[in-house]
C-alpha cells in the first residue's frame, strides 16, 4: 500500500507527490497525458513562450525611439512553434527527471476512484488496482464552451487549439475579458491581428482594482485592441469568416472575425473519476474542501483548480505542498495570500485587497500611487507609462499592492512578501533600494502613505 495516491501531474499534483516524498512517504503520481499539466502543455508556459516573441514586436515598434533602424520585420510561425514545443519538452523532462530521483512512481493512464483509499488505474497496456493512505486529486480544469448558438463551427476556438496556430489571423474576435482573452488579445495584437474584445460586463479585467484596468482600457484601446463592453454574443455563423451577432446598449450589431476565442473561463475538470459516484460533495466551482483541502470523504483531497479556490498554477503548487505537508506531518495548511499576474503590454500584478474591497468591507484605509513616469529605469526602458497603487490601513500595514508597467510580474514579489507577513510601511522605509530599478517605484509607492515620498508630490 502506497501512502499517497495523486491523480492529475500538474502544477499541483506533480509537487505534492514531490513534497510527499521529501517527507519519506510512499507516493503514486498518476496522469492520463503530459506531466506538468495544462500549465506547462497548453498554458502558463507556451503563453508566455508566445509572449516573448509579441513583447520583441512590441519592443520594435517604437525601436526608432532608441536609435535603431529595422526594417520589415517577419514573423516565422514555425520558429515560434518550434521554440514552443522545445520549451515544454525541456520542462517536461525536467519533471520526470524529478520523479525519478526523489521515487516517486509514476503510472501515464487515467484513473477512477473506487472508494477512499483505493484506485483502479487504466493505461494503454492493462488495467490495475492502487491502494493509498491518503488520495489527492489534482485534475485541474478546462475551457468553459458557452452554450450560444453555432459555437461549433470550426473557427470558434479555445486558448488550446490558439496556441498552435499555423498562421497569424488577420482577425481575432475574443469573447471574454479576462486574464486568459486580454493576454492572447495583447499577443495577437502585437503580432499583427485586428483585435477585437467583447464582453458582457461593463469593464474588462473585473475583479482588479479599477485604477489599474480604467487605465490599462486607455492602453490597450491606444495600442488598437477594440474592446465592446456591456455586450451579448446571441449567434456565431458564416464559413470564411465567422459572423458575430450581438446585442448591445443600442440594439443588434455584427462583429466579424477569420478565428474567433472563447475565453469565458474555465470548469473544474472532475469527469470519470467518480467523484459523484463516492458521495464527494461538490459545488459550483469544483470539489468543496475543507481548510486543509480535505473533501467530504475523510482521505481524500482535492487542490488546484479543480477545487475552484483560485486557478493559478502557483496557487495549486501552493496548496500542493500544504496539503502533502498536512497529511505526512498532521498539521493545518497555511493559506498564503496569492498574487497573480496578467501578461499584457504592460503587464498587470496584483497581491491583497483592492480599494473597491476595502471600501466595501467598511475599511479604514490609506492609498497612494506612484506612476513609473517618475521613474529612471522605467523612462530608460522606455516604458514610463503605469502606476503602482499601494493600500494600507490606519496603522500603516500594508494590505494591497497593485502594479501596471514594466516587469510587474516580477516586482509583485516583493508586494506579496509585504502583504504576506503584515508588514508596515516602517518595515520597506529601512530597506533600501538600489538606483536605477523598477523596484524604487514600489518603494516611493509605500513612502508615500506616510506623505513620504521624495520623487512625488506628497498630497
Amino acid at each position: 500500500m502506497k501512502d499517497i495516491i495523486v491523480i492529475g501531474g500538474g502544477p499541483g499534483g506533480y509537487v505534492a507527490a514531490i513534497r510527499a516524498a521529501q517527507l519519506g512517504a510512499k507516493v503514486c503520481l498518476i496522469e492520463k497525458e503530459s506531466l506538468g499539466g495544462t500549465c506547462l502543455n497548453r498554458g502558463c508556459i507556451p503563453t508566455k513562450t508566445i509572449y516573448r516573441t509579441a513583447e520583441l514586436l512590441n519592443n520594435l515598434s517604437h525601436i526608432e525611439d532608441f536609435g535603431i533602424s529595422v526594417s520589415n520585420p517577419k514573423i516565422d510561425v514555425n520558429k515560434i512553434q518550434e521554440r514552443k514545443r522545445n520549451i515544454i519538452k525541456t520542462l517536461v523532462t525536467g519533471i520526470e527527471t524529478l520523479l525519478k530521483g526523489n521515487n516517486i512512481e509514476f503510472i501515464k493512464g487515467e484513473a477512477s476512484l473506487v472508494d477512499k483509499n483505493t484506485v483502479v488505474v487504466s493505461t494503454k497496456d492493462e488495467e490495475m488496482t492502487i491502494e493509498a493512505k491518503s488520495i489527492i486529486i489534482a485534475t485541474g480544469s478546462k475551457s468553459e464552451i458557452p452554450l450560444i448558438e453555432g459555437v461549433n463551427n470550426k473557427k470558434i476556438i479555445t486558448s488550446t487549439e490558439l496556441l498552435d496556430f499555423d498562421h497569424i489571423p488577420k482577425s481575432l474576435v475574443i469573447i471574454g475579458g479576462g486574464v486568459i482573452g486580454m493576454e492572447f488579445a495583447s499577443i495577437f495584437n502585437a503580432m499583427g491581428s485586428k483585435v477585437t474584445v467583447i464582453v458582457a460586463r461593463d469593464s474588462i479585467l473585473y475583479d482588479i482594482d479599477k485604477d489599474i484596468s480604467k487605465r490599462y482600457v486607455v492602453m490597450a484601446k491606444k495600442a488598437g485592441i477594440e474592446i465592446l463592453t456591456n455586450t451579448k454574443v446571441m449567434s456565431f455563423s458564416g464559413e470564411e469568416e465567422v459572423i458575430i451577432k450581438c446585442q448591445g446598449k443600442k440594439g443588434e450589431f455584427e462583429v466579424k472575425g477569420e478565428q474567433v476565442l472563447l475565453a469565458k473561463g474555465r470548469n473544474p475538470n472532475y469527469e470519470g473519476i467518480n467523484v459523484e459516484k463516492l458521495g464527494i460533495e461538490i459545488y459550483k466551482k469544483g470539489i468543496k474542501v475543507d481548510e486543509n483541502y480535505e473533501t467530504s470523504l475523510k482521505g481524500v483531497y482535492a487542490i488546484g483548480d479543480v477545487n475552484g479556490i483560485s486557478l493559478l498554477a502557483h496557487a495549486a503548487s501552493h496548496q500542493g505542498v500544504v496539503t502533502a505537508e498536512g497529511i505526512i506531518l498532521n498539521k493545518t495548511c497555511h493559506k498564503s495570500v496569492i498574487p497573480y499576474c496578467i501578461f499584457t503590454f504592460p503587464e498587470i500584478a496584483v497581491v491583497g485587497i483592492t480599494e473597491e474591497e476595502a471600501k466595501n468591507s467598511g475599511l479604514s484605509y490609506k492609498k497612494n500611487k506612484f506612476l513609473f513616469g517618475a521613474n529612471g529605469k522605467a523612462l530608460a526602458l522606455g516604458e514610463g507609462e503605469g502606476l503602482v497603487k499601494v493600500i494600507s490601513d490606519e496603522n500603516n500595514k500594508i494590505l494591497g499592492v497593485h502594479i501596471l508597467g514594466p516587469h510587474a510580474s516580477d516586482l509583485i514579489l516583493e508586494g506579496t512578501i509585504m502583504v504576506e507577513k503584515g508588514m508596515r510601511v516602517s518595515d520597506l522605509k529601512e530597506v533600501v533600494h538600489s538606483h536605477p530599478t523598477l523596484g524604487e517605484a514600489l518603494h516611493e509607492a509605500v513612502l508615500g502613505l506616510n506623505k513620504e515620498a521624495i520623487h512625488s508630490i506628497n498630497k
